[in-house]
């Protein structure tokens, strides 16, 4: 059964990581994507929508981290599952959004 605790520490990682942009974002009152913008995923939704999605995620991190199993932070195999599911969501976004904010093809350095 360990496993599946293991699974449900990666999956946590992936909501917690997925959390900091759109809570940043809304806070700063900057429009951003989330699932419910037109086109899902690249449409941009409002800072308030944001925020409601970053603590939504936050909350579904804290669930599975906390609620599933007995998540100890000084266990590597608990925290190799969280970091993993949060590099890789995190990598992901940063090529998909980066499509629509530049980051992927940064201008040379001295111009912008």
């Amino acid at each position: 059964m360990t496993w599946l605790y293991l699974v449900s520490y990666f999956i946590g990682g992936l909501f917690a990581a997925n959390a900091i942009p759109h809570l940043v974002s809304g806070t700063l009152g900057r429009s951003f994507q989330t699932p419910f913008a037109k086109p899902s995923g690249q449409g941009l939704s409002s800072s308030t929508i944001n925020v409601v999605w970053g603590f939504a995620n936050a909350a579904v991190s804290y669930l599975l981290l906390l609620h599933v199993g007995s998540f100890q932070p000084r266990a590597a195999s608990h925290i190799l599952a969280f970091s993993l599911g949060a590099l890789l969501v995190s990598i992901f976004s940063a090529r998909h959004f980066g499509q629509f904010h530049g980051g992927n093809t940064p201008p040379p350095i001295g111009r912008t």
